[in-house]
């Protein structure tokens, strides 16, 4: 897909291809053991090598809403991401993208952040996430700096 087509796009149709595109890209980060996952794993990594995060997830449902110290973790973890050029976005649905994420044996109790990182060895590329790198440069020029996007459902 063109620049162009995705800024004729409808909102509606953009807010479905870039779910689409996001889960594209989370589970093909996963097959290519690129995932971080976890707030404090997540800030770890950010901490010895911020060159090599690509895409941040933050994540949290009406449970979390309230949780004063991830709100601070999610400031802390967005001032990190704008300072170094990481794109970011956030989900509403962490049970969604804990299923995305994680495996069928663990539950994963923490799913507020995930990372895409580039593999040592060299950068994957992915259409997918250079699609989503581009839906967070237009929302920026918007001044939607962390915009939502919606996980398609199952």
């Amino acid at each position: 897909m063109t620049l162009e087509e995705v800024l004729i796009q409808k909102p509606i149709e953009r807010a479905q291809c870039t779910g689409n595109a996001l889960e594209e890209v989370l589970v093909t980060a996963k097959e290519n053991d690129s995932l971080t996952v976890g707030v404090y794993e997540c800030a770890k990594i950010m901490n010895l090598d911020p060159d090599s995060v690509s895409f941040c997830v933050l994540a949290t449902d009406e449970e979390f809403e309230c949780d004063i110290a991830l709100q601070i973790h999610f400031t802390l973890i967005q001032s990190f991401c704008f300072d170094n050029d990481i794109s970011i976005v956030r989900v509403s649905d962490m049970q969604r993208l804990a299923e995305i994420v994680g495996d069928k044996a663990e539950q994963l109790e923490d799913a507020h952040c995930v990372l895409i990182t580039n593999p040592a060895e060299g950068s994957w590329e992915d259409p997918a996430l250079a699609k989503l790198h581009l839906f967070c440069e237009e929302s920026r020029s918007l001044n939607d700096w962390v915009p939502e996007i919606s996980l398609p459902g199952r």
